[in-house]
């Protein structure tokens, strides 16, 4: 049994902050992810694509966030427990006993639940014949955006995801983008950088538009698009992207007598704890008046959180709030020299 003052579940970015709030106020952790690496979504699902909303930073990619934020964590040493999912969380004499899938178990006063959402999948393509190129020349994420270097790319999608990776390929490939409304999801600026590389011939633009079949042999070589009017095109193409969003499944943490609605887990925004005394969640996974689906927020709500595991983990301190500028006890954590 690993006691620990605090487990966090998810190695996300949000994971990965709270990770280093809980060390700098001097409380112990471990993280605990069922993905085989560190990152979770930022890696897994976009780690060359980039990221424009965090403070400071003008533009990074999921990965290097993610080796942004391991590298903060050095100076700690944290404990990860890759490739294991939770399954078991029970009360036990005012801790919670944490089991996962491989058997490991933890004892602990708090247990905070980082965008951990159990598993999840991409919404995929329709047509069957689609299955046979997956992970070939269909793909629902990307991990190495050199292959496209190039080649004609057929991007699906009304998000973000499809129009931020629609301009980033335009700089080195010959880009379809079809969207099945006239209307975008995205933000505001990349709508308007869409249509002005419309302009500028960098992207075909085809709205109203849905996939209705994909040839090829080997990898796809032609799709068909077909329109709320029936009218059909053919386009030639290299490989075809699909940005549809996910479907979560909450797995385990559905069985954990939390207060989940729509896949989502109600908190208060001055602890960001449950209705589970000593269980929080922040990023994704939390919800409340208000919540923004943004990394940055994530970081907020991970500082309050490990701030408010300090009362369950010391009873008998006080905590006492310190700058990092400041603080010669925070500095000593961190090793930096006078």
């Amino acid at each position: 049994m690993i006691k620990t003052d605090a487990l966090i579940i998810g190695a996300g970015p949000t994971g990965l902050f709270t990770a280093h709030q809980l060390k700098l106020i001097g409380l112990n952790c471990e993280i605990v992810d069922n993905l085989d690496k560190i990152g979770g979504q930022c890696i897994e699902l976009y780690p060359d694509k980039p990221i424009y909303d965090i403070p400071a930073v003008p533009e990074c990619t999921g990965e290097e966030l993610t080796n942004n934020l391991i590298e903060q964590l050095k100076p700690f040493n944290i404990k990860f427990h890759l490739s294991e999912r939770v399954d078991e969380v029970k009360k036990n004499n005012g801790n919670w006993n944490v089991k996962t899938n491989k058997g490991t178990e933890f004892s602990t006063p708090n247990v905070i639940i980082a965008g951990g959402v159990g598993s999840f999948e991409p919404r995929k393509f329709t047509p069957k014949e689609c299955e046979q190129f997956e992970n070939k020349s269909i793909l629902y994420s990307v991990k190495d955006k050199s292959i496209f270097k190039g080649k004609t790319v057929s991007i699906f999608g009304g998000g973000d995801s499809a129009l931020d990776w629609a301009i980033e390929l335009s700089k080195d490939s010959k880009v379809n983008l079809i969207h099945r409304r006239e209307e975008f999801r995205g933000a505001q600026l990349s709508v308007d950088k869409v249509h002005e590389l419309k302009d500028a011939g960098k992207i075909n633009l085809f709205t109203k538009y849905q996939l209705k079949s994909v040839s090829g042999k080997d990898r796809i070589e032609n799709i068909e698009i077909i329109s709320d009017d029936k009218q059909t095109k053919n386009l030639s193409t290299d490989y075809v992207l699909g940005f549809f969003g996910l479907i979560m499944q909450l797995g385990p943490i559905a069985e954990w007598g939390l207060n989940i609605d729509k896949k989502t887990v109600a908190v208060d925004t001055e602890r960001f704890e449950t209705n589970q005394k000593g269980i929080y969640a922040v990023g994704d996974i939390c919800s409340y008046p208000g919540k923004l689906k943004l990394i940055l927020s994530g970081f907020h709500e991970g500082a309050l959180a490990a701030r408010a595991c300090f009362k369950l983990a010391r009873p008998d301190e006080k905590y006492r709030f310190e700058f990092t500028t400041s603080s010669k006890t925070i500095k000593d954590r961190l090793g930096v020299k006078e």
